[in-house]
């Protein structure tokens, strides 16, 4: 019987062999972390943000649809909001689009509630199968390598971890399971940066100044309360996608050699959270081939007002040869409808407004980013590529994105340190990938 609705794991059992993987012709996925992004599902309701029908559920449901994934399920931390978020996926995904099929086991338990239950999830699974893990940054090391543990493919949301050192255990586990791991960096696949990327790389020439910055409005803060200020801040949450645009731009080009942080504050402390509001974080990088310098500056904040956009987000780049603006936010489309607010939309990054009944977001690039990694995981367990093969560019892997940890690692270090600079150490001058974080000191 083919349930439209997700079914808690009670009862079920599922055949594990984890000494290989198994060959098929679709693959399974195990959603970690249950909400905005997965789910769209905030505070008992539908987020009020542009992801109200979620990304990461919608997207594996649509690829089973289309054939290229078999079982879904989804793990969490409460299993009682597991109720709620099957009549919210029902209502937004079920009702509006055709052909969805939302069976997917859930863990915990309905009546469950187990930090831990990404361990049983993930028991249940084979070698080969993906999970995908969109959970507070302080969880990502632990959950990632207990999924690569047991064979799997991982994909993370940006940060992929908090520290280098994590990074570097992830990145050695991920090789000696022979198992692909990437970070859910979307904004590689938005065709306004890959086209600023590519000509920043052909025809701009050495990198001179970058300046970006990325926003959220401070109702976000009730969003992120579990998680704000205690275990992370902005600058992992928002600064990582332009910071690994500037990795995978500058890649071979130039590297970080310095970092300094400094914030604002008062609003987040007056609702009762010690976080900054605005992080700012200026990135020395050496240009490798004559050794100039190049100044990266990147803020973001969670403390915007209410707008035309849910995320203001742009950045201007400038080469020794010349320069590119990209405005994310507006795409030269807005839309005004009675009783809503007039906003300026971006169905680049996901389309929910169906087609004939049907999902047809596929050509978004939020979707495209899943969607990318699910196939390149097939061809892996299908014996047509290795992971190291996805080492080009191609996806942000575990191996490839050092520097992006580095400097976010560091920014926080500076902020603790009062501001002081930290220096990211290499092996060598032409090394690519810092080895590790020091303060700088002044002569």
């Amino acid at each position: 019987r083919i349930l439209t609705y997700c079914q808690h794991n009670k009862g079920r059992k599922r055949k594990v062999t984890h000494h290989s993987i198994m060959t098929k012709d679709k693959v399974d996925v195990l959603m970690v972390g249950t909400g905005e992004y997965t789910t769209g599902y905030v505070g008992g309701g539908a987020s009020d943000s542009d992801k109200g029908a979620g990304v990461v559920a919608l997207t594996m449901f649509d690829l089973r649809r289309r054939g290229k994934v078999d079982r879904v399920a989804m793990c969490g931390v409460n299993g009682k909001k597991f109720p709620g978020i099957r009549s919210h996926m029902k209502r937004n995904i079920e009702d509006v689009y055709s052909d969805m099929d939302l069976t997917c086991e859930t863990f915990p338990n309905d009546d469950e509630v187990n930090p831990k239950s990404y361990v049983t999830a993930s028991s249940s699974c084979n070698p080969g199968d993906v999970a995908v893990i969109f959970t507070p940054d302080d969880t990502h090391f632990d959950i990632a390598l207990e999924c690569i543990s047991k064979g799997m493919h991982v994909m993370v949301t940006k940060p992929i971890v908090q520290t280098l050192e994590h990074q570097k255990i992830l990145a050695a586990a991920a090789k000696e399971k022979n198992v692909l791991v990437g970070v859910e960096v979307h904004k590689r696949l938005d065709p306004f940066y890959a086209d600023a990327r590519d000509r920043a790389r052909s025809t701009l020439g050495n990198f001179q100044y970058m300046y970006a910055y990325m926003s959220q409005p401070k109702h976000q803060l009730e969003t992120f309360k579990a998680w704000a200020g205690k275990s992370s801040d902005i600058s992992y949450y928002l600064n990582s996608h332009h910071i690994d645009f500037s990795e995978w731009t500058l890649a071979g080009i130039a590297r970080p050699v310095r970092v300094t942080a400094t914030s604002s504050t008062g609003v987040a402390k007056a609702r009762g959270m010690d976080t900054e509001d605005s992080i700012t974080l200026t990135v020395q990088w050496e240009n490798i081939n004559d050794k100039t310098l190049g100044c990266g500056v990147y803020t973001s904040s969670w403390v915007a007002p209410k707008s035309d956009v849910h995320s203001q987000q742009r950045f201007f780049y400038m080469g020794t040869n010349g320069e590119i603006n990209v405005d994310q936010g507006h795409r030269g489309c807005t839309v005004g409808e009675d009783g809503k607010p007039f906003a300026s939309v971006n169905p680049l990054f996901m389309k929910y407004t169906p087609t004939n009944g049907y999902f047809s977001g596929q050509n978004g690039y939020g979707v495209r980013s899943f969607e990318n990694f699910i196939d390149a995981c097939q061809a892996v367990n299908d014996g047509k590529k290795t992971p190291d093969d996805f080492n080009d560019g191609s996806i942000a892997t575990v191996h490839t994105t050092y520097q992006g940890t580095a400097i976010l690692e560091a920014g926080r270090m500076s902020l603790d340190a009062d501001g002081q600079p930290m220096d990211l150490i290499y092996e060598n001058d032409t090394e690519i990938d810092p080895t590790e974080i020091k303060p700088h000191h002044f002569a």
